[in-house]
């Protein structure tokens, strides 16, 4: 009987063709409308994805004690639907299927149904897309799992129609069967879940005192390489996504090995990314990902966290360059988010939709006739050609195949030879550039605005910090660090508990759910950057302590093998997972690998390098196996493998020779490299953090700079130019 079953899901599992829901909406989103005809338990919620679904026919609960226990009352199996506010595939089974009234009458008949916010509860969405993995050999969202009332899961997918079509199962024909076999089969039923549940349960045991070997880099180096597109940039065919840590890996390996290729590899990539349609010409800011391998026709969802990243590859990859487009590239990146992604107080948004109107990219879509008729026909023709605009459309629509008379907006790399075809200068051209943009954004305004996703994350929020102090240094520009101190802020005054603990959303005032690994690598990656920007010893002092907490409750004492995704009091889940893998956004234990790294260049304590050293075991399990999934730990290696510098600087921070120091150190891109200052002000407190500071002092009461490499220093130094010899 139980091979029977199992046959059965096989079956079933290779029939269902999962989708991966990297995009948004088909409708205008739906939030306290209480005129609506139904309303569910998740009316009191703040996520704006559960309260999408707050009028849904379905009896929708939200994760509680009230939903399993109500599902052990009527012996129901649980129906659990995980998706997100900005997910195209979330929403169309949501019209399919969860607003059709016959579905839900059927799902309310055999399920307890309970709605996740996988941005919200990223703990929950771990598990169980482990499971749709391990079940189906692929994953994606809208997430589907049916499991026991005591969470195990039995049945995995994601998106089902409402009527079986094709290949793919719909919920008018799958949710009979699983009413069925619940029924009658319900002692496989509980053998098959509870062999699935234990298998995500195993430990990562580490066998081996043998570090990674140096040679993992290279074969990463080799990985990129091979799949390379070098006519249009990025990595394998299409859709093609950003993945900027691997672009920041790539950069770190050029100026580890010298090697020219990768660098090339990642100019090109983030050339042909700023000049695509992946880039929006108009309003600034990056969309998901591109559905072509040309980087031209978008998914339109803008996210925090790929704003965050592309900010930080960029700002690597000027400091190397000087290329000015880079440079642009991270002020437009920035001017985006803190124009429409920061709250009144300082923290940031998390999304915005690819939709509009129930279109996706209507908002960012221009007809010809529209720009020339807002510009005037010289100007307009000029844009037009610019900006690759036709009179019937740039591309074509997937589902007609015909062109719909908009256009998407994108460069050449031959723009500038517009201005001899216009008779105009090189300076002429940007005026006439900026000028008309600036025309079509305060048009575009006007439009009906696609949905966003107000809700603040406190790990989107610290790679937001990470990359706004980067840029500042960098580009040294005092805004970027301002907002960077005003988010780690609201960060302080809103998501900390009162036993001091972090906690990970916040929405309408509304600071909950407690923090998990990524909340608190992410954060401390982002104060380690703002204090070596500003030099304020209170965002070290933070850094630490959170460390320390992260060290004391997510650490695998048993095992020694990396820092679980949940702290050790959080106990409601089946089972305690630990994330490696750098997906969309870099793993919590790939961050903290750097961060242990840095913590212990900046204070020598060992017990920092012993822990990286022990995370460094773990790793080596799964980077051996495929180094290019691994890319932001790679970084941290490169960091470990290759030769670092400590530069402990002493003098007034605030006296022009000490600013003229620091920002000749801060326009290079040494990624090897942490910095610590050392003034009257904050003397005492450095010696208490690190006491090896305790004999730095000044030269003739002048601003004094000590490079050392791997804790031995050179003799200190008065002179820039001098500090930079040093440095190379």
């Amino acid at each position: 009987m139980l091979r029977a079953i199992i046959i059965f899901f096989i079956i079933l599992f290779l029939i269902i063709h999962t989708f991966a829901c990297n995009s948004n909406s088909e409708k205008i989103k739906k939030m306290n409308d209480n005129t609506e005809a139904y309303t569910n338990k998740l009316i009191g919620e703040k996520s704006p994805y559960l309260l999408q679904h707050a009028h849904n026919p379905v009896d929708w609960y939200p994760w509680g004690e009230e939903a399993f226990a109500k599902a052990k009352l009527e012996n129901k199996p649980i129906f659990l639907s995980i998706g997100y506010s900005t997910c195209h595939w979330c929403h169309v089974m949501e019209v399919e299927c969860f607003e059709d009234e016959e579905v839900a009458a059927l799902m309310n008949e055999v399920f307890i149904s309970i709605k996740v916010d996988r941005e919200e509860r990223p703990d929950i969405d771990n598990i169980y897309m482990s499971v749709c993995q391990m079940l189906t050999g692929s994953g994606g969202w809208p997430l589907t799992i049916i499991m026991t009332p005591d969470q195990k899961p039995f049945f995995a997918g994601t998106y089902f129609p409402k009527h079986s079509r094709g290949n793919r199962f719909g919920m008018m024909e799958l949710v009979p069967k699983i009413k069925d076999i619940w029924e009658n089969k319900r002692k496989e039923i509980d053998i098959s879940a509870d062999d699935i549940s234990s298998k995500l349960d195993q430990k990562l045991l580490i066998d081996s005192t043998q570090q990674i070997s140096i040679d993992v880099i290279e074969n990463a180096f080799k990985i990129f390489e091979n799949s390379y597109d070098s006519e249009h940039g990025g990595f394998g065919e299409r859709p093609k996504f950003p993945s900027p840590h691997n672009l920041s890996f790539l950069l770190r390996y050029s100026e580890m090995n010298k090697n020219d290729r990768a660098l090339e590899m990642v100019v090109k990539t983030l050339t042909e990314m700023r000049l695509g349609g992946i880039f929006d010409h108009i309003g600034f800011g990056f969309h998901r990902y591109s559905t072509d391998k040309k980087w031209f026709l978008p998914h339109f969802e803008k996210m925090l966290y790929d704003q965050a990243m592309l900010t930080i590859a960029y700002t690597e990859a000027f400091q190397i360059t000087n290329n000015s487009l880079f440079k642009n590239t991270v002020n437009e990146i920035l001017t985006y988010v803190l124009r429409d992604m920061t709250s009144p107080k300082g923290g940031f948004y998390s999304a915005e939709d690819a939709d509009s109107e129930g279109e996706e990219g209507k908002f960012y879509l221009w007809e010809k006739d529209e720009v020339i008729n807002l510009l005037g026909q010289e100007d307009g023709e000029l844009i037009s050609q610019i900006f690759n605009m036709e009179n019937n459309g740039s591309y074509y629509d997937e589902a007609s195949g015909e062109r719909p008379g908009t256009n998407i907006l994108f460069l050449n790399n031959d723009i500038h030879d517009l201005a001899n075809k216009f008779s105009i200068s090189q300076n002429e051209l940007q005026e006439k550039l900026n000028f008309s943009r600036n025309i079509l954004f305060n048009e575009r305004e006007k439009r009906i605005h696609p949905y966003k996703d107000d809700k603040i994350l406190t790990d989107w929020n610290g790679l937001m910090i990470v990359a706004l102090a980067k840029a500042s240094r960098a580009l040294n520009n005092s805004q970027y660090i301002s907002a960077a101190e005003n988010a780690a802020k609201f960060i302080y005054n809103n998501l900390v508990d009162k036993n001091g603990e972090l906690l990970h959303r916040f929405r309408d005032g509304e600071p909950a759910i407690k923090a998990q690994i990524d909340d608190y690598s992410f954060l401390i990656w982002g104060l380690l950057e703002i204090y070596q920007t500003n030099f304020n010893i209170d965002y070290l002092t933070k850094a630490i302590t959170l460390t320390e907490h992260l060290i004391d409750n997510f650490w695998d004492n048993e095992n020694k093998s990396g820092f679980y995704f949940t702290s050790k009091n959080d106990s409601e889940l089946i089972s305690r997972p630990k994330e490696f893998y750098d997906g969309a956004i870099p793993s919590g234990n790939s961050v903290m690998y750097s961060n242990l790294i840095n913590l212990n260049k900046l204070t020598a304590n060992k017990k920092y390098l012993d822990y990286a050293d022990n995370l460094g075991l773990a790793f080596k399990v799964f980077v051996d196996r495929t180094p290019t999934g691994f890319s932001q730990f790679l970084s941290g290696l490169q960091f470990s493998f290759d030769q670092s510098f400590e530069i402990i600087i002493v003098g007034d921070k605030n006296s022009e020779k000490t600013k003229e120091i620091v920002g000749t150190i801060n326009s290079k891109f040494i990624p090897n490299k942490v910095v610590m200052l050392i003034d009257e002000d904050n003397k005492e407190e450095i010696i208490k953090i690190a006491p090896f500071t305790e004999t730095y002092s000044s030269l003739n009461g002048e601003t004094t700079v000590y490079v050392c490499k791997n804790f031995v220093c050179s003799l200190p130094t008065t002179n820039k130019e001098k500090v930079l010899e040093l440095l190379k």
